[in-house]
């Protein structure tokens, strides 16, 4: 049988690294690995990841930088990167596996569903689903999957700041269009909630639209911390 390799970049996530690693010991138990892929963590993450996860490596800070080296460490037949607030759909093995095996596809995504219940996350939710549909652009919200080899050809992760997954679906769509799963990955709603739900799509579509434009991503990171995410 093919097996997952579910990598986890984490910076300081001692608060629901564990709650996201437990969530993940059926998938172990089944022979899928998991790695999570530490940024230089000044909290307690290392050490509450070292007994729940197959593997914790440190590598240099920066998201792509940190998937880079998990991919690097890791041993599957598939790579599936997940946010360290974020949970897989029940069966998302068999749901990934098959998928590709099926359709041929060299990579994919799950739809997302953002915890909580207001409104206006129903509307981000919706049309980031829709919006990779019709672009084939995927985030890192929804669970990005892809198979080690076509992972390897496009040379992984671009090592930028910021944007690292609309970059790498720009590569990956151009071995195949992405595999598209119904099913939810479940994610936190820290992101919007922390910036306020509105002006939080406001900036990233602002973001979005800049680096669309050229700008660089370090500069668009910079913008990005400075508002407090």
């Amino acid at each position: 049988m093919k097996r997952l390799s579910i990598i986890i970049p984490a910076l300081d996530e001692a608060a629901c690294i564990a709650a996201t690693l437990e969530s993940l010991g059926e998938l172990r138990r089944r022979g899928h690995e998991v790695i999570v892929a530490d940024g230089g963590s000044s909290d307690a993450t290392v050490s509450i990841a070292r007994g729940i996860a197959d593997l914790v490596i440190v590598s240099a800070p920066g998201r792509a930088e940190q998937m880079n080296a998990g991919a690097g460490a890791a041993t599957g037949d598939v790579l599936l990167f997940l946010h360290a607030d974020s949970r897989l759909p029940r069966e998302s093995d068999r749901l990934v596996l098959q998928g590709l095996a099926a359709g041929g596809a060299a990579w994919g995504r799950f739809d997302v569903q953002i915890a909580g219940a207001r409104v206006l996350l129903r509307l981000v939710e919706s049309s980031m689903n829709m919006r990779s549909r019709l672009t084939h652009i995927c985030t890192g919200d929804q669970g990005i999957f892809v198979r080690r080899e076509a992972f390897e050809a496009v040379g992984g992760y671009p090592r930028q700041a910021l944007m690292e997954d609309i970059a790498i679906s720009v590569r990956l769509r151009r071995v195949s269009a992405p595999l598209c799963l119904r099913a939810r990955c479940l994610t936190s709603a820290r992101r919007w909630e922390s910036g306020g739900v509105l002006r939080t799509i406001v900036l990233m579509w602002w973001l979005r639209l800049q680096y669309a434009c050229g700008v660089a991503p370090a500069r668009l990171a910079r913008a990005y911390t400075r508002r407090g995410h």
